[in-house]
């Protein structure tokens, strides 16, 4: 039986993970990452599972340490004039 439509499990993989660059120009409603727990929204940016951008700027990644020692990565974004 075949699907309806849509993207099958096989392909989903290569479109999430990271969109952007550190240093990448980005506008508002850039989407960031798509469905992973790995980064999370750091200054100008939101979302969840799927972050976003939430000005014009620059990306950039900080770590810091979690819960547990547990290094987490940011996603932030220095707005552009």
């Amino acid at each position: 039986m075949s699907g309806k439509g849509g993207i099958t499990a096989k392909f989903y993989r290569e479109t999430a993970g990271l969109k952007v660059g550190s240093g990448q120009l980005v506008t508002t409603g850039t989407i960031l990452t798509r469905q992973g727990d790995k980064w999370k929204p750091g200054l100008n940016v939101g979302g969840r599972m799927h972050l976003f951008a939430l000005c014009n700027g620059r990306v950039y990644f900080t770590k810091k340490k979690g819960r547990y020692n547990k290094r987490v990565t940011f996603i932030n974004i220095k707005p552009t004039k």
